[in-house]
């Protein structure tokens, strides 16, 4: 059975969450959703908030993972990570906004690259 886009991203989540893991981060949150945004992994690094954006591609044909950033997807996020804090009651807690770009060419190993501070 073919995998859907969702089911491909899904991956491309629990390969980030699981690199994270590996630096000692804590998962927080994923797939938080608010109205029309969404934000992929919510982490903790022991001293502040990331939201993390992840981008995983089977190949690099049309361009990097992390070209696909683009400024409204930006707004997106941060809309987001702000009724994230807000909800939580963390709006004075120190966050950043980080994007994982994964590349995955069919068994082999994930190339992952982390973009810390990937924007404001």
């Amino acid at each position: 059975m073919d995998k859907t886009a969702h089911d491909i991203g899904n991956n491309g989540e629990d390969i980030a969450a699981a690199y994270l893991e590996s630096k000692d981060w804590m998962i927080l949150d994923r797939n938080y959703r608010f109205e029309k945004s969404e934000i992929d992994i919510v982490a903790f690094d022991r001293t502040q908030i990331i939201f993390v954006e992840v981008k995983f591609r089977s190949n690099t044909y049309f361009g990097k993972p992390e070209d696909y950033i683009t400024p409204d997807k930006e707004k997106h996020i941060k809309k987001a990570a702000e009724a994230w804090t807000y909800e939580r009651k963390m709006e004075t807690a120190l966050v950043r906004f980080d994007v994982i770009a994964i590349v995955q060419e069919g068994n082999s190993a994930p190339d992952i690259t982390h973009f810390e501070d990937a924007f404001r």
